[in-house]
């Protein structure tokens, strides 16, 4: 059975603290005692490590040995855009658990009026999401939460994919076509709620995104990024086995 991942705030001196609420869950709800033996990372390394002491609002971890981390190739970057945020969280979580390496929130046309402001107030609670899906899938970091923004993310992106049910569009695993690198990097972006404008789907091929469909049908915007993250995900699977084999 595959340890428990735990987030410390940092790992200094062969260390590792979590305090305040986060103490408080790991001891009473957890269950958390000296002498146990869990995976703890500070977002930079990975380490087996063993409770020193727990307490309600201090648990201290002493570092056994430093793990290697594999990340699994390639690196998926999402743009989504904002919906209502029950959903919009799920789909955050969802896709942290699928190993998106980074999530933009992005301000489209048909986005619902008053997400905006709203949502500049939420980034630590997704942040908080974010680490609990990672303990939860057992990644060893954190993805990268960005402000909502009204621009597309910008980036060394090998590949740009930007899902849309207009007509016309080639499916994508077509569009990822056969030959695949392991060191790519894939940015995907979903629309809201109704999709994306004219005006929006022009905007998108100009900046040399590629206009791609997951199939017939009209699947919720966040049905559609998770769909979307795992035919990525297992279009690489085989690299990041090979990948795995080699470590």
């Amino acid at each position: 059975m595959a340890r428990r991942l735990f987030f410390v705030e940092e790992v200094r001196s062969g260390k590792g603290w979590i305090r305040g609420e986060e103490a408080h869950h790991l001891t009473r709800v957890l269950r958390v005692e000296a002498g146990q033996v869990y995976e703890i990372s500070d977002n930079a390394g990975l380490y087996l490590a063993e409770v020193e002491t727990a307490r309600k609002n201090e648990v201290v971890f002493a570092v056994k040995e430093r793990l290697e981390v594999v990340e699994a190739a390639p690196r998926i970057e999402l743009a989504a855009g904002l919906i209502r945020f029950e959903r919009f969280e799920w789909m955050m979580e969802k896709a942290t658990e699928l190993g998106a390496a980074a999530i933009h929130p992005l301000i489209a046309e048909r986005s619902e009026k008053g997400l905006e402001q709203a949502a500049a107030k939420r980034t630590e609670r997704w942040r908080r999401i974010a680490r609990e899906a990672c303990e939860q899938s057992r990644r060893a970091r954190l993805p990268e939460i960005h402000s909502p923004a009204r621009r597309a993310p910008e980036g060394e992106f090998t590949r740009r994919l930007v899902l849309d049910e207009a007509g016309g569009t080639p499916g994508m695993l077509e569009a990822l076509g056969a030959e695949r690198g392991e060191a790519e990097t894939v940015a995907l972006a979903v629309g809201p709620e109704g999709g994306w404008t004219e005006r929006e789907r022009e905007a998108w091929v100009a900046a040399g995104w590629k206009r791609v469909t997951l199939g017939p049908g009209i699947l919720r915007a966040e049905t559609a990024a998770v769909a979307a993250l795992a035919v990525v995900r297992a279009a690489w699977l085989p690299y990041h086995e090979e990948q795995c084999r080699k470590k």
